[in-house]
């Protein structure tokens, strides 16, 4: 069985959804444009409390299993957590958003914040579970 560092798992999936927050926080009105939406549509600027526990709860599901990734993959450290943070966002999160955006005509400026958003969230995910060793 693989051994995970369930404090670093909750650091990252903590610092992951901040980092989507970040995000979101500055590209908000480019994604909502992007998705041909107002602000009015999208709740009027209050906060969508439903979505963001998910949120926070698939951040935190997605630094476990990123755990289990960069320990099977052997040291623990930065660089390995960010090297297998970027794999793994290259060949499931970046292809899964294209192929899902392209069939749904979706504008590429969505496909490109909303892929980039999860680089940043894995990344910094898997740079704090490299950190903690």
């Amino acid at each position: 069985m693989v051994h995970v560092n369930c404090i670093a798992v909750l650091v990252a999936g903590v610092a992951a959804w901040v980092t989507g927050a970040i995000w979101y926080g500055v590209l908000g009105n480019i994604w909502m444009a992007a998705l041909e939406k107002t602000k009015e549509q999208m709740g009027g600027g209050k906060m969508p409390l439903v979505p963001m526990i998910l949120s926070f709860v698939a951040d935190v599901v997605m630094a476990y299993v990123l755990a289990i990734a960069i320990v099977t993959r052997g040291a623990v450290n930065i660089r390995m957590g960010a090297c297998t943070a970027a794999l793994l966002w290259l060949g499931f999160v970046m292809t899964t958003i294209v192929v899902n955006n392209a069939f749904a005509k979706r504008k590429v400026s969505l496909t490109i914040i909303d892929s980039g958003h999860w680089l940043a969230a894995l990344l910094v995910a898997g740079i704090v579970i490299g950190a903690f060793g």
